[in-house]
């Protein structure tokens, strides 16, 4: 995963201080936060369009997607929790640095960087997949006249 985190040196979370650490968490939050919009719309672009879709195939493959962009959403919100509780620890840490377990928080704050690196690879997996059945099912159900309203 080390090719998707956004640190700027390999020992960054282990080396640099509090405050690196809590202006980094706020970017992360900030972008799932766009995620979170992005999911929103996405999903309301399935159940506007869901209806028009008479192809079997067709609706198989955009529930499919669907069922992908909610599990991607519960997934950002469960990563905006702990990012919020993440980022009240780094507050206390930065309040009182030597009543915390330093070592664990760092390991810790690593763990939520991949996490957040593997929910953006399959929201970006997940919504790729969703422009390529919607480009098929516009073409195969000829609903391209929907899309300019």
């Amino acid at each position: 995963m080390s090719d998707l985190r956004a640190r700027p040196k390999a020992n960054f979370i282990q080396e640099t201080d509090w405050q690196e650490l809590y202006i980094l968490t706020k970017h992360w939050k900030s972008d799932l936060l766009f995620y979170k919009d992005d999911l929103k719309f996405l999903h309301h672009l399935i159940d506007k369009y869901f209806i028009w879709i008479t192809k079997k195939n067709n609706l198989k493959d955009v529930q499919k997607v669907g069922t992908s962009i909610l599990a991607d959403t519960k997934e950002c919100q469960l990563l905006l929790e702990k990012i919020d509780k993440h980022l009240s620890h780094l507050a206390n840490l930065i309040d009182e640095p030597f009543k915390n377990n330093a070592g664990q928080f760092r390991d810790e704050h690593q763990e939520l960087e991949d996490e957040i690196a593997l929910f953006t690879k399959a929201v970006r997996k997940n919504r790729k997949q969703l422009f390529t059945v919607t480009e098929h099912v516009l073409d195969d159900e000829q609903l391209a006249h929907l899309m300019e309203r």
